[in-house]
């Protein structure tokens, strides 16, 4: 019971910030594009569980390519899928769209996980309701959501890749030392980010970091809190309360970005958010507890 209580200590950690996140992405789209902002996140995470855990890891080749799928699938083209997403859509349809990865969790832990973690009816309703919630929470009142089908596809292509992050990191995690399996995940994500920057947008200049200091804060944040920490812990929660039930946390993401937008930008926050909010927790508290049965 101390485990489950703590796991869900650390995913409600890590949804305040990563929620926070987005907020602190507009700070440094100021100075760097999307694309750009994905190696020096990456790459501050690495150092970092580095300075944490300054331990090697040695793996089977076999081992070695599943952490390129997961570094893949987990940070590199998730986060260019997500940020390409919101080039040829709205911020509201990504926002809706990525949330959707809980339940693309639940259908891939029900095709492929081996344990088959146990799910009860519930699991789908509390998903309908926080989805409802979420839609709420991301047009905040504007009550606008268009359809545009490239940038929708890359959106739900994100969610998807983070679905497969959470089955395939898991059974690492239980396997190796979680600081380590993390540390190696960003590796290949920081290595993986490298032909796309490339490809794009070239390599980002490092003067903005020493130049700005609201560039420079908002990168250690993102990189040691909602990287390096977050997914340290986040991957603490899989293996203690499961996939499914660490991911249902998601749903609180887009509420906590409207909030932290509000207290720190001076962004609205409309009712329609705070009923959001309300499903949100309701659909939450469902979808764990039918799966925790």
């Amino acid at each position: 019971m101390k485990e489950k209580t703590l796991g869900h200590i650390y995913a409600l950690f890590t949804i305040l910030v990563w929620g926070s996140c987005f907020v602190l992405t507009k700070v440094m789209l100021t100075a760097y594009t999307p694309t750009q902002i994905i190696p020096l996140r990456m790459g501050l995470a690495y150092l970092t569980l580095w300075a944490l855990r300054p331990k090697t890891m040695k793996l089977p080749w076999k081992d070695e390519l599943m952490f390129i799928l997961i570094g893949i699938t987990g940070g590199s083209f998730y986060f260019f899928l997500q940020n390409t997403a919101a080039a040829h859509t709205s911020a509201a349809n990504v926002s809706i769209l990525v949330s959707m990865s809980p339940i693309l969790t639940v259908i891939l832990a029900q095709l492929f996980s081996r344990k088959g973690e146990k799910l009860g009816k519930l699991v789908y309703i509390g998903a309908v309701v926080a989805i409802a919630g979420v839609v709420l929470v991301v047009l905040n009142g504007t009550l606008s959501f268009h359809l545009s089908p490239l940038g929708d596809l890359l959106a739900l292509a994100a969610a998807l890749m983070w679905a497969v992050y959470s089955i395939l990191v898991k059974k690492y995690t239980e396997r190796y030392d979680n600081f380590l399996v993390t540390r190696r995940v960003f590796l290949w994500a920081f290595l993986t980010s490298l032909p796309l920057v490339l490809l794009t947008d070239g390599l980002p200049s490092l003067t903005p970091l020493f130049t700005q200091p609201n560039i420079l804060i908002s990168w250690l944040f993102l990189g040691v809190f909602g990287n390096a920490v977050c997914f340290a812990i986040w991957n603490i929660a899989f293996k203690r309360l499961g996939v499914v039930v660490t991911n249902n946390y998601l749903y609180a993401s887009p509420f906590v970005t409207v909030v932290v937008g509000w207290l720190l930008l001076d962004e609205k926050i409309s009712w329609m958010s705070i009923l959001g909010a309300v499903l949100i927790t309701l659909g939450v508290i469902f979808a764990n507890k039918s799966t925790e049965q």
